[in-house]
Parts: structure tokens; C-alpha cells; sequence
């Protein structure tokens, strides 16, 4: 088997320049850190599939205690990500469509 030639590495860039964004890269990793575990996801999946605010029990959607849903929807709200309105006894779930836009160009910049 022939060895790989020292100008076809894996490693070759196109020439590109590294540009550090030190602001982009802090709010990416927030959000990463809020989307940082499974059940988050979830909730965010579930949100943007939702044409209005969800002011169901999401609790029902994951297999966990309605304090441990409360938790991450905290989470979300703290990163940014969603936004929680008192809908009477309930609160009403939705997602922030500019913090997911922005999630998505932060990414994309990888």
C-alpha cells in the first residue's frame, strides 16, 4: 500500500486564514453549554417544530420529573434560546427565532 504523499494531507488547508472571533466563539460555546445535554435538545427540537408557543406539560415529553423538565427549560431560557410566558396557571414555551438563526451561523462559521 503506498504512503500518502506529504502535499495530499489530511491536514492541507486551502489556504484559508484563521480569523479569531473571540466574541462568536464565547456565545457558541454558551450555547453549546445549554444545548449540552440530550433532553435540551429535545426540548428545542420539539419547540421549533410547534407553529405557536407550546403551553402543554413538557414534562410528558421527556422521561424525567416536571423539576428536572423545569431545570432545562431554565437552561434554555438562561442561554436565550426559548422564552417562557405565564399563560394563567401554565407557562407558555417558545422558541427564540433569533438566537436559533444566530446557533445556526455560529456553527455553520466552524
Amino acid at each position: 500500500m503506498d504512503s500518502p504523499s506529504p502535499s495530499s494531507s489530511c491536514c492541507d488547508s486551502a489556504g484559508s486564514a484563521y480569523v479569531p472571533q473571540p466574541d462568536g466563539d464565547a456565545q457558541l460555546a454558551s450555547l453549546c453549554r445549554a444545548l449540552g445535554h440530550p433532553h435540551r435538545v429535545t426540548i428545542l427540537r420539539f419547540l421549533l417544530a410547534q407553529d405557536t408557543c407550546f403551553a402543554g406539560e413538557l414534562a410528558e415529553l421527556l422521561p424525567v420529573a416536571a423539576s428536572t423538565a423545569s431545570q432545562h427549560l431554565a437552561t434554555l431560557r438562561h442561554a436565550g434560546l426559548i422564552r417562557g410566558e405565564v399563560d394563567g396557571p401554565r407557562r407558555c414555551y417558545c422558541v427564540e427565532p433569533d438566537a436559533v438563526a444566530a446557533l445556526k451561523t455560529l456553527v455553520e462559521g466552524l
